[in-house]
């Protein structure tokens, strides 16, 4: 079940960060984030650590 829950949280977090860098750069219109530079910064960080959870939970534990 924890494997299933990371895995959608990775997922809103990707695809938070993408709108949140659309909306930065001003491809999405109709918000106070529309053009600024802050949410470009944010939005691609916030999506690099979704790909990276994404990672992890899909890869599973290490084994040592």
């Amino acid at each position: 079940m924890g494997k299933i829950v990371a895995i959608a949280f990775a997922v809103l977090l990707i695809a938070i960060g993408g709108v949140w860098t659309f909306q930065g750069l001003g491809y999405l219109k109709g918000s106070s984030m529309t053009g600024s530079t802050l949410w470009a910064t944010v939005g691609p960080i916030v999506a690099a650590f979704g790909v990276s959870l994404l990672y992890v939970a899909i890869r599973g534990p290490r084994k040592r």
